[in-house]
């Protein structure tokens, strides 16, 4: 069992680093090719956050694990709201733009429901797969067109979109094509490989201690690969970027739930255990909503200390209900 904790620790670590630089390599060769470093910014750079959600989930149900995929992108979830933002709101209040409130959160909101709507049988299908993965598509090119529109104001010396603004700050500039393909290649050779002996620790593990497949992808598993969304919020905050901070758990928790998902339904389809239904999707809304109504109840919009506090503690009680 020590080994297998050993193996989780350093699959973690393997995984992280792996995914960043990832998203670096592939960043890079993007914009030497020439691609805008706007849709860069909203696609790779967005999605880096979630590469580790990706990789694990996808991991273990072409493993024949589909509870901890699910687990994992559900648990994911939860800790971003109640952990992640609880934490960065501890260290410093988080000031909600109007267009988070207009525009992203709606959008995890309905993309909350829709996947409860197709939880609730409890089989995780391929159309059901196909579905999230076509409103993630339809998603994508909305923001990509409204972002071009964005630009051109700001071109005009209109006020634009300060989130897309900052996504675009994130992406690397004057890094030499052959330094971005080593990234981007290294990157492609470790992901998977992390992510394979991540889920294989972890399912070990759980037989050690007679945990389920699903608890373990909504604990060990969700906090670990929560980690890049983590760092990435202290450093917004660090930054004064606090539209990046909320941004990043916002598109993660999308990304979670139409890509996650979706890749899972599409690949390896098949029987969700009743309880990721029953008792944590509900605790997903339910911290989602919270979410939405702490961010729109304050004025001017943010979420405060003490907000940071309560989700904490929920994140906790959330802990004891899976384990007691």
């Amino acid at each position: 069992m020590w080994v297998d904790l050993i193996i989780l620790l350093a699959s973690f670590a393997a995984l992280v680093w792996s995914a960043d630089r990832f998203v670096f390599g592939a960043a890079a060769v993007a914009r030497n090719f020439g691609i805008s470093p706007m849709v860069i910014g909203l696609t790779i750079v967005a999605m880096g956050s979630s590469a580790p959600e990706i990789l694990v989930s996808t991991t273990a149900s072409l493993g024949g694990q589909l509870d901890t995929a699910v687990g994992n992108a559900i648990g994911s979830n939860i800790t971003n709201v109640t952990l992640v933002l609880g934490i960065t709101a501890l260290l410093k209040p988080l000031l909600v733009s109007r267009s988070t409130l207009r525009r992203e959160l709606p959008v995890m909101l309905l993309a909350t429901l829709l996947t409860g709507y197709l939880l609730h049988d409890n089989i995780l299908s391929f159309s059901d797969g196909c579905i999230l993965l076509l409103l993630f598509v339809l998603m994508m090119g909305y923001l990509i067109w409204h972002s071009q529109r964005q630009h051109i104001r700001s071109s005009q010396n209109q006020p634009g979109d300060e989130l897309v603004k900052q996504f675009e700050s994130e992406v690397p500039s004057q890094v030499k094509s052959f330094h971005a393909l080593c990234w981007l290649l290294l990157g492609l050779i470790i992901l998977p490989l992390s992510a394979h002996y991540l889920v294989n620790s972890a399912s070990h593990i759980a037989r050690h201690f007679g945990i389920s497949e699903l608890v373990i992808g909504l604990t060990i598993i969700a906090v670990g690969t929560s980690l890049p969304e983590l760092a990435a919020c202290i450093v917004s905050v660090i930054k004064q970027e606090n539209d990046l901070a909320l941004g990043n758990i916002i598109g993660s928790n999308i990304f979670n739930l139409l890509v996650v998902l979706g890749i899972c339904g599409t690949l390896a389809p098949g029987q969700v255990d009743p309880a990721a239904f029953a008792r944590d999707y509900w605790w997903m809304l339910a911290t989602s909503g919270l979410l939405a109504g702490l961010s729109l109840l304050t004025r001017p919009h943010r979420l405060t200390r003490a907000a940071g506090g309560g989700l904490v503690a929920i994140f906790i009680s959330y802990q004891l209900v899976l384990f007691l």
